[in-house]
Formats: structure tokens, C-alpha cells, sequence
């Protein structure tokens, strides 16, 4: 048997060529693996001695060579193609140890230039990967470390390896390839003018397997888009396993925090907020937030834009909770978190690539991406941070200025809440919340229900226009002094007519939020 070892990362190679070495394999490798292999004491030849030919161009072509694919592509079961090698006296190739330059790693460094990029663009070693794959009943293929010693034992008990296995290892080559080729794809249409191409490629790389899906008896793992980034490179200090439900609401919960310059918290259920609160402390915000809805609150997740610190960590283990999410957290709020041992307590390592768009090395950090029976649906990131100086007030009172900084509050809100969406907020804490209702109405008095009292000289966001006169008048009735909303509705006229009827100042912005 003879094995092409060519990786560049270089783990647990050495054990691997000890063991085929060890079987009686023959070993050809490149320049700076076959180096670490011949230090370990392991007989190694380079590989120019089956192509007859020296590497060239600085590398870039060593084991492109028809004496290399030939030895890799021949079928065993074919009288014509192995009458072809014994003609010409070549070789079969029977394993193919191989993975690939660090373009990924390499393009997310700080100012790397396009010509460092193209360099890390591999040829030789993902077209070796693809042949071997494409004839994997002959030749075993391995792109993953961690399965090197799995074929070795494999090869040592029985002499061969599997079709099973060897069917799974082709899987995982072309999988590695094609992970691979969707990142520089993604990479080199920065900038292309066309924002979706014919053919669109995602790459995705596993972080963990879930505890379970959105249920029990589903099963889930999550995913990284890219290098870790964002939810994917969080540090999870204790707590139970994760689940697929868990990261959707951490997810939403940073949606409503990330972007704040304020101290604020959210606290999530079902990808809804309970309570949202911007405050002076983060503590002080959680207080906010939890205050105006504590039923709702319970079991939920926490998402904090600000640090931790064993005071506001005190606060929260006085109720239970599932998750609680942050940039980081201070050595005391970690001490005091594990008499809590169940909650899950998440440091989000990469805070400044959380709720960005366009600035990640790989797709799809700039769009929303959804799957449906038979495709997927691509589209751009809402960032519901629309340009306030371009709102206009419709109505015949202006807000005041303290209705105002609540109006923009709760605008910022009401974009990541499901639609329809109502959110009344107060002294910038939300205080009522109608989500995912098929009548904007009814959103409207469950946000009203939801509120009580505190409705009383609150503000109200509308994510979509109001079809009807009859939610503002729903809100006018319970407090609501002021509403903003994108309008777009052929009854305006009727909306702004019934706000001022009540005396409500109505801010009109001409986007909507939709989120489904």
C-alpha cells in the first residue's frame, strides 16, 4: 500500500505515519510534513519521486501530476485501467492523508491584503481530496484528525477498512472541500455588485451538538457561518447543555441589547421580551426590565450589554432562569452564579461582531437566511436603526421631549418583536408587549392588558402600520399619549384623525419592521 500525507495542519500526523509506517504502508509526503515525519524517526520519500518532477512555483505545484491522480483515480475493478498503470509502469495510490491551507484563518487577520488571500487559496491539495473521494471504494481518504486513529485500528484488526467507512470518510472530504471553496467564494464577491448571485454557496462549520431541538425528541446541533464569531465563539461557564430553543432566545436577547450605548437588559421567552430597560446600571436596568412583566419573566433569558458584577449576579439568583447572557462577567458574579448550578451563564468573547452586517469573514453574517420545504429564502438584515431625522410628526400635538426619547426607545423594540407587534415603553422600560398576533388590534389590548396601570403615560411602537382607526383609539383609552409607526395604510387619514381626537402626539417613519 503506499499513502500521500500532505496537511498543513499538522495534528497527530506523526502518531498516524508511525502507525501506517508500522502496517507496512509506504510513505510519500511534501516538503514541510514530510520534514516532521523524517524527525520522528519515520522512513518518508517525497513525492517528486512519483512524479519524476521537482515542486515548482513556490509550492503551488507539487502533486498536481498525472502520476499522482492516475495512482489516485485508477479502478481496481477495471482490467483496462490497470492494464493502463502496468503499461506505463505507475503505481496505485491507496490513502490520501490531506487538509488544506488556512484561508480562513488567514483572511480574518486585521488588514490582510488580497495577494496574502489567493496565496492561501489551496489547488493541489483539494484536487487530491476530491479524486480520492470520488474513488473512495479504492483509496481511503482522511481530512480529519480525529480520525486517524479510528482507520488505524481499523487497518490494524482487519486488515482493510470498510466500505461503510470509507464511503463516510468521502463524505467528510467533500464536505471539507466544499466548506472550503464557499468561504473563498465569499470572501472574493466582497463588493461584487451583484448581492445575490446565481449560485450561492453556505458554508458551515459544527460548534457543539445541542441537548436537544425545539423539543425533546428532536434532535439539533449548532453551527458556525465562519470562524467563531458572535454566538459561536461564546464561553459557556456553567450550566446545563445547551439547546436549540436556548441560542434562538439568546440570540433574540442580544438583538435588543447589543446595539445600545446605555446600560440595557431584555429578558426573553419564546424569542419574545418580557421587559426591556435601559438604565444608568445594568442593575438597575434588570430591575426595570423585570418589573414589568415578573410573571412572564420567570424561567426566561437575561441579555445585558454591560459587565456582570457580583451585585446585579445577587439579583438575578433570587429568581430562576435559564440563561444569562453578557460581554463578561467579574470573578465575584462567577462565584456567586454557581450556587445557581443549572443556570447557564454565557460570555459572549465576541461582542463586537453581535448584531453587525457585512463585517464577518463568511456567509451569512450579512443576510437572513430561512429554510423552507424544497430551498431557502435569502434576504438582507433588517438593522432597525432607521435615520430619526427623517421621521415626521402627523398629528397636531409634537411629542414632548420626554415622549420622544421614549418614542425612539421603543421603535428601536418593536422591530425585533414578532409581528404584529404593539410595544408600549415608559421612562425607557417597556411596559407592555402584544407579539405574533394575526389583528393588530388585539396585539394592541393584550400590550394594553399586559401593561395595567402602567399604561397610564406610556408611548406605543407599532412595527406596521395601523390598518384601523381602532388601535390607536384601544391605546388612547388606556394612557397612551404618543404613538410612532411607519403608516402606509389607506385609512392615515382616520389613524391620525382618532389621535387627535385623544390629543396624541403621532410620529410617522415611512419603514417598516416586519419580523416573522
Amino acid at each position: 500500500m503506499r499513502a500521500i500525507i500532505s496537511v498543513f495542519d499538522k495534528t497527530d500526523v506523526v502518531p498516524l505515519a508511525e502507525g501506517l509506517a508500522g502496517l507496512g504502508v509506504e510513505l510519500f509526503s511534501t516538503s514541510k510534513t514530510k520534514k516532521i515525519i523524517e524527525e520522528a524517526g519515520v522512513d518518508v520519500y517525497d513525492v517528486s519521486q512519483i512524479t519524476g518532477f521537482p515542486e515548482i512555483l513556490d509550492g503551488r505545484v507539487k502533486t498536481l501530476h498525472p502520476h499522482v491522480f492516475a495512482g489516485i483515480l485508477a479502478r481496481r475493478d477495471k482490467g483496462s485501467h490497470v492494464a493502463q498503470m502496468q503499461q506505463r509502469a505507475l503505481n496505485f495510490i491507496d490513502i490520501v492523508v490531506c487538509n488544506l491551507y488556512p484561508f480562513e484563518q488567514t483572511i480574518a487577520k486585521p488588514g490582510v491584503e488580497l495577494d496574502e488571500a489567493l496565496e492561501m487559496i489551496d489547488i493541489g491539495g483539494p484536487s487530491m481530496v476530491r479524486a480520492a473521494a470520488k474513488n473512495f471504494a479504492d483509496v481511503l481518504v482522511l481530512v480529519n484528525p480525529k480520525r486517524y486513529m479510528d482507520v488505524l485500528l481499523e487497518l490494524s484488526q482487519l486488515g482493510s477498512v470498510s466500505i461503510e467507512t470509507r464511503k463516510l470518510l468521502a463524505t467528510e472530504a467533500f464536505q471539507h472541500t466544499a466548506y472550503y471553496d464557499s468561504v473563498v467564494a465569499h470572501y472574493l464577491s466582497k463588493g461584487n455588485p451583484t448581492l445575490f448571485p446565481a449560485e450561492l454557496t453556505i458554508g458551515l462549520r459544527k460548534v457543539q451538538d445541542l441537548r436537544y431541538g425545539e423539543n425533546p425528541h428532536q434532535k439539533a446541533a449548532f453551527y458556525s457561518d465562519g470562524l467563531p464569531a458572535g454566538l459561536s465563539a461564546m464561553t459557556q461557564h456553567q450550566g446545563k447543555e445547551l439547546s436549540f430553543t436556548n441560542i434562538l432566545d439568546v440570540e433574540a436577547a442580544l438583538r435588543f441589547v447589543c446595539a445600545a450605548v446605555q446600560p440595557t437588559v431584555a429578558i426573553i421567552k419564546h424569542v419574545n421580551p418580557c421587559g426591556v430597560a435601559e438604565r444608568q446600571s445594568a442593575l438597575e436596568a434588570f430591575k426595570a426590565a423585570q418589573g414589568s412583566d415578573p410573571l412572564s419573566a420567570y424561567g426566561g433569558i437575561i441579555g445585558v450589554n454591560k459587565e456582570v458584577d457580583a451585585a446585579f449576579a445577587e439579583e438575578i439568583t433570587k429568581t430562576f432562569f435559564e440563561v444569562v447572557a453578557a460581554p463578561s462577567f467579574t470573578t465575584d458574579a462567577l462565584e456567586v452564579f454557581k450556587k445557581k448550578e443549572k443556570l447557564r451563564v454565557l460570555e459572549m468573547t465576541d461582542w463586537k461582531s453581535l448584531g453587525r452586517s457585512g463585517d464577518g469573514v463568511c456567509f451569512p453574517q450579512d443576510f437572513d437566511v430561512r429554510k423552507v420545504r424544497g430551498g431557502m429564502l435569502v434576504q438582507t438584515v433588517d438593522p432597525v436603526s432607521d435615520d430619526s431625522t427623517l421621521f415626521e410628526v402627523i398629528s397636531k400635538r409634537k411629542p414632548t421631549d420626554k415622549e420622544m426619547a421614549d418614542l425612539l426607545f421603543a421603535w428601536n423594540i418593536v422591530g425585533h418583536v414578532k409581528s404584529n407587534a404593539v410595544v408600549f415603553t415608559k421612562q425607557k422600560a417597556v411596559v407592555g408587549i402584544g407579539a405574533g398576533q394575526m389583528s393588530r388590534v388585539v396585539s394592541v389590548e393584550i400590550a394594553v392588558k399586559k401593561a395595567g396601570e402602567h399604561a397610564q403615560g406610556s408611548v406605543m411602537a407599532s412595527d406596521a402600520f395601523f390598518p384601523f382607526a381602532d388601535g390607536v383609539e384601544v391605546a388612547a383609552k388606556a394612557g397612551v399619549t404618543a404613538v410612532i409607526h411607519p403608516g402606509g395604510s389607506i385609512r392615515d387619514g382616520e389613524v391620525v384623525a382618532m389621535a387627535d381626537r385623544y390629543d396624541m402626539a403621532m410620529v410617522r417613519t415611512n419603514v417598516r419592521h416586519f419580523l416573522h
